[in-house]
């Protein structure tokens, strides 16, 4: 990622070099008149941006998707080239037509049209992804399963209710999702108490253990891997969402999404049971933060509840790294790396005692993971692997 941005860091100094030399060039030296010299300028920088970065900067990240768009990247251009001629036209109204003037009026361009030019990108890329996202395939072939349904429990120190969990689920969704359709996994994250064995005398199908905690994203991983259900789920040990939730997701999948997830910040959301104030904000800073990762401007990336398609979620998790809360975005970055198809549903949220995390180390911890993610995505890491694992 730092040869990256040193790249993108130099692609940019050279543009501005270009920018402002050409229209001190038009201006001063050859007499044009203003707003045709700094149109040129721009026209000239915005060329050299493109093909620059398309070539020296972004090399090996194929999905950031403005490299491949020229008419977007057009547009945007032109729409901040606008606002550039009109600040510089601005600067020069009421003040002498001097080199000293015409430069601190195109500095001022320069910032305000690359504010113009950040907001244009973020909001066409939202709606190329979006569009991408919202369309499920219109005849869905079957995906691969020995169950109908699978849902993974991602369970640390939970001895005291993971059998509760266990018998809730097998009596809201068994009748539902058929006798012998539905598979429970439980995944230990390398509890100190007795989590395993409670889960596998509960009647669980299938109970994993990690030899250490290594979080929730390393243990809803190992489970969306070995699961075998043609839709596959994961949810919190608590049950702070109602499973009946889950029958919901699991329509949705059948309907052709490949991906579903829960959404606290839905209009359609009820909370029976609201969360601490500190949570809450920390749950909001990390859907603010994430914009620096996603392109898809999702109301709630943290929700506990997500289904996939089995070979959806084989493609993410067979290459997803992160191991703590921040797997959440990995989740939702690959699937805009993969172009899946993504809906978000209401959610109902019911309890939240059982809970683990630690709001002010977490969401640390969620930070330091999304550079991580940037900076895999940045080298092409993903990508790397995306194409040698099976699809």
């Amino acid at each position: 990622m730092r040869s990256q941005l040193r790249r993108f860091a130099a692609v940019g100094v050279l543009v501005t070099g270009v920018d402002v030399s050409v229209l001190v060039l038009l201006r001063l030296g050859l007499g044009l008149p203003v707003l045709l010299a700094d149109a040129i300028a721009i026209f000239c920088g915005a060329a050299v941006s493109f093909f620059a970065n398309r070539a020296l900067t972004f090399t090996r990240d194929p999905h950031l998707r403005w490299v491949d768009a020229p008419v977007a990247y057009t547009l945007v251009t032109a729409s901040a080239g606008l606002v550039d001629i009109a600040v510089v036209r601005a600067g020069l109204l009421f003040n002498p037509d001097t080199a000293r003037v015409l430069l601190l009026s195109k500095a001022a361009a320069l910032a305000i049209a690359g504010v113009v030019r950040v907001i244009g990108y973020r909001s066409l890329l939202f709606n190329q992804v979006r569009a991408v996202q919202i369309r499920p395939p219109a005849n869905p072939t079957p995906a691969p399963g020995s169950y109908r349904f699978s849902v993974v429990i991602p369970a640390y120190k939970a001895e005291s209710f993971i059998g509760r969990t266990v018998q809730r689920l097998r009596d809201e969704l068994e009748p539902t999702v058929g006798a012998g359709e539905l598979e429970i996994v439980i995944v230990d994250d390398g509890s100190s108490d007795d989590t395993f064995a409670t889960a596998q005398a509960s009647g669980a199908d299938l109970v994993l253990k990690l030899p250490q905690n290594k979080g929730k994203g390393a243990a809803v991983r190992r489970g969306m891997l070995s699961a075998h259900g043609r839709t596959i789920a994961f949810t919190d040990a608590d049950l702070a969402y109602e499973p009946a939730l889950l029958l919901k997701l699991l329509e949705e999948i059948e309907q052709g999404w490949d991906v579903v997830v829960g959404s606290r910040g839905h209009i359609e959301t009820v909370t029976l049971v609201r969360t601490g104030r500190l949570r809450s904000l920390g749950s909001r800073a990390i859907n603010l933060i994430s914009f620096a990762v996603l392109l898809g401007a999702y109301r709630d990336t943290q929700c506990g509840l997500k289904a996939f398609r089995s070979d959806a979620a084989q493609q993410i998790f067979s290459v997803a790294r992160i191991d703590r809360f921040a797997f959440d975005i990995e989740v939702f970055h690959l699937a805009e790396r993969l172009r899946l198809s993504l809906e978000e549903v209401p959610v109902t949220l019911t309890n939240s005692e059982g809970s683990t995390v630690r709001v002010g180390l977490d969401s640390l911890r969620v930070l330091i993971d999304m550079i991580r993610i940037r900076r895999l995505a940045g080298r092409g890491a993903y990508d790397d692997e995306l194409s040698s694992s099976p699809q």
